[in-house]
């Protein structure tokens, strides 16, 4: 699963590598973000690709609270295109999580372990998600979002068996792009991201704490001073 992940790339940086046209969102960086908060999506509208926030938490057209959102944080790639809570989306409404890495936690007998994934590179990562703009009974729109998850690949595997859909650089436009609705092609994109392009290590345990945000978090402990 992804239930927490952070960014800290400057807005140039996301603009250039994503190719952001206009942005309807102020990206300030957070290290510690978690389901149900505003996040950063990227979204196509016509030609143009927008960044815009959204809450972390899938809400379906037909609920009548979010109560469902922290349920549908995460969508499984294998069933995201058949599930009635996604289908509709899956096909029409897919965008990129802006993220610079995320967190798993390992089990080490009775205790947990947090852990740092990021891409090698260094570059802001792409997250596979699906977006919906659900209406409350009050009638105020919300964008809501969930990121989709594959299998675990060769390095995460012994921590979780499910990793984010990290979408490949070349794949940016294909999952985005509406008048792309071949499932068996959208699928494709939905495999574990190679893991010699990642690195893991162990960070401080402060991220336990979703109210802790701040830059040390991704330092590695073996850099702490003791």
């Amino acid at each position: 699963m992804c239930g927490r992940f952070e960014i800290h790339s400057a807005i140039a940086i996301i603009a250039k590598l994503f190719g952001i046209d206009t942005f309807n969102a102020d990206i300030k960086p957070n290290y510690n973000i978690a389901p149900t908060q505003d996040i950063a999506i990227i979204v196509r509208e016509g030609s143009k690709k927008k960044l815009i926030a959204c809450r972390w938490g899938f809400v379906c057209s037909w609920s009548k609270d979010m109560s469902q959102a922290y349920k549908l944080i995460n969508a499984r790639a294998e069933t995201v295109a058949e599930k009635p809570s996604f289908r509709d989306a899956f096909l029409k409404q897919r965008c990129l999580v802006v993220a610079d890495g995320f967190y798993e936690w390992q089990k080490v007998g009775a205790t947990k372990k947090p852990m740092y994934i990021h891409l090698k590179s260094g570059k802001p990562i792409g997250f596979a998600g699906l977006y919906n703009s659900w209406t409350s009974p009050e009638g105020e729109k919300i964008c809501t979002s969930t990121i989709i998850t594959t299998d675990a690949n060769e390095i995460l595997a012994p921590i979780h068996d499910r990793m984010p859909v990290i979408t490949p650089e070349d794949k940016f436009e294909t999952w985005l792009g509406p008048e792309q609705q071949d499932k068996d092609i959208l699928k494709t994109i939905l495999k574990p991201y190679p893991a010699e392009e990642l690195e893991i290590y162990e960070i401080s345990p402060k991220v336990n704490s979703v109210k802790y945000s701040s830059p040390d978090i991704i330092q590695p402990v073996k850099n702490r001073r003791q």
